[in-house]
């Protein structure tokens, strides 16, 4: 339900651009943010307030900047201001610097993948087109991986970072990725050559699993199951987007080759 009720806002937004976009990204940016504060140990709504304890507030702040700027569609100021409140986290809060690598790793970890969904977003051509193809590979990849995983089981691909997941899984999470990218293609209607877009969904299904182990480990660093309880029968936003952020990142580096106004499969 709570899938049903959120691909279609999500959808909408994206093929809108602009300001629901814009608005759409915020609220991810914020979120995730404030997720990972939670992660990293931080009580984020203390009774004394978090504006009043200055770690807290900068942390916050810095997510807030990240996705304020994500939101006037500069993603290159975003990437260069990430890596500048990384620095800052390091240096200002205090601590043990274990401790504040790890708070200000998030900003990467997070900001780039943002920044990367508005820049692709962004081009006037096919920003919306590739976007949705990006969502139905990281969409098929999960769904295909899930449902292939529970039905023939079989042995564990990274039992150390994720005990769930299996090859089987993988496989079928590969071949659901392919095909959703194809129907996404088609859709599309800009011109399709299958081993081409087979290539780029497959390449690009093979991240969005990366994406989603390197999140577990790192709930598994953090020992917890889920980041949050915002989303029912899903966990956090960083449970859903973590395929997502590094896709993106990918996604940006493709189109930076292929160029501007062009599908990622040409």
């Amino acid at each position: 339900m709570s899938a049903v009720i959120l691909a279609p806002i999500v959808l909408a937004c994206v093929w809108a651009g602009g300001l629901a976009f814009h608005l759409l990204i915020v609220a991810a940016a914020t979120g995730l943010a404030l997720e990972w504060i939670r992660l990293c140990g931080f009580v984020i709504f203390s009774p004394e307030g978090v504006f009043q304890r200055a770690p807290h507030g900068l942390i916050l702040l810095a997510g807030m900047v990240t996705a304020t700027a994500a939101a006037v569609s500069d993603a290159m100021a975003v990437s260069l201001g990430i890596l500048c409140l990384t620095a800052i986290l390091i240096a200002a809060v205090p601590g043990a610097l274990a401790r504040r690598v790890k708070l200000a790793l998030g900003q990467p970890y997070i900001g780039f993948g943002i920044a990367a969904l508005v820049w692709l977003r962004d081009d006037p051509a096919v920003g919306g087109i590739n976007i949705v193809f990006i969502l139905a590979i990281v969409w098929g990849s999960d769904i295909g991986a899930y449902m292939t995983g529970r039905v023939f089981g079989g042995p564990r691909l990274a039992p150390a970072i994720s005990p769930g997941k299996t090859w089987s899984g993988a496989a079928g999470g590969l071949v659901t990725a392919v095909l959703a990218g194809l129907a996404a293609a088609y859709w599309s209607g800009m011109p399709v050559s299958v081993p081409r877009v087979a290539v780029v969904a497959g390449g690009l299904g093979i991240f969005s699993q990366g994406g989603d182990l390197l999140e577990s480990g790192i709930k598994r660093h953090f020992g917890v199951k889920d980041s949050s309880q915002l989303i029912p029968g899903h966990g956090g936003l960083l449970d859903r987007l973590d395929a997502l952020l590094i896709v993106a990142q990918v996604a940006a580096v493709l189109a930076l080759v292929v160029g501007r106004g062009v599908v990622l499969w040409r």
